[in-house]
């Protein structure tokens, strides 16, 4: 493990790119995507071929739920299999990316508005490593994580997503790890393989998600129970949207937004992802 001494004489190394790097929400859904080759993980390899090469990878995961706020700062995390009733194969799955705690300790510095911990004891959950591993297999690129404030509010998570904003002149790809539409009681399983099947409620907010990120309208995203009945059904509680705020929380005027694997999964969960920028 760095000493801090020395994590402050590598911080900001990383160099000052001429484009920005786009950022990413990821509907990751089933932590089978990571061993299954179907139209969501194959879009998630063609989404690794298409972008700049990234300097280094920063998530935002729905399964990294923390009282404060912390950064991955050691050089090798594991890779956590949490999760169960899955096949053995996805159990064996490691990812061994590196880490990177430079860029842990320049992530620290850059968000002001809480004291941010740096933390050598998590690693890499499924909502990274089975997005991530699909993108960049040959697990090179270094891999942080960053995880998510949970008592806090909408508001609290957008505005620290904000103050990453300069990792992305620097080549850090921000991704979003979650689900907008995400309620595991109400999921219908028989009806796992039809495509796009979805309530008539999740089919509605997922179009007004849509709708409120392509006019910008954040504050309603924001406040996300404002969104209707349909809102409560399909966000009852906020791990797997919160990291969508800190995505929008980068956005820029001049970025584009383009959505990819925009389906419904078993009436409850959506898969529709972003690519900002």
């Amino acid at each position: 493990m760095n000493s801090l001494h020395d994590l402050k004489n590598l911080s900001d190394t990383l160099p000052r790119r001429a484009a920005k790097m786009p950022v990413l929400f990821v509907g990751h859904g089933s932590p089978m995507n990571a061993i299954e080759d179907n139209e969501f993980s194959l879009h998630w390899e063609k989404m690794g071929k298409t972008l700049p090469e990234p300097s280094a990878v920063l998530v935002i995961s729905a399964h990294w739920l923390s009282k404060g706020t912390k950064v991955t700062a050691m050089e090798n995390p594991k890779t956590i299999h949490d999760f169960g009733g899955f096949p053995k194969e996805l159990f064996e799955v490691e990812y061994p990316a590196p880490g990177l705690p430079s860029l842990a300790l320049e992530t620290k510095n850059l968000i002001q508005s809480t004291e941010v911990e740096l933390d050598h004891d998590w690693g890499l959950d499924h909502g990274t490593w089975s997005v991530v591993r699909r993108m960049f297999p040959e697990a090179k690129i270094p891999v942080l994580q960053l995880s998510i404030d949970y008592p806090r509010t909408g508001q609290y998570h957008y505005d620290l997503g904000k103050e990453l904003a300069a990792l992305r002149e620097k080549g850090v790809l921000i991704i979003g790890s979650g689900n907008m539409i995400h309620n595991l009681r109400m999921v219908y399983w028989e009806k796992l393989n039809e495509p796009n099947f979805g309530y008539d409620w999740a089919h509605e907010l997922n179009k007004t998600l849509k709708s409120k990120i392509e006019s910008k309208s954040h504050n309603d995203l924001i406040n996300y129970h404002s969104l209707g009945e349909a809102a409560k059904l399909a966000i009852p509680t906020p791990d797997h949207y919160f990291p969508l705020l800190y995505t929008l929380g980068l956005q820029s005027n001049s970025d584009d937004i383009e959505f990819f694997n925009d389906k419904l999964v078993a009436g409850s969960l959506n898969m529709t992802s972003i690519k900002i920028g």
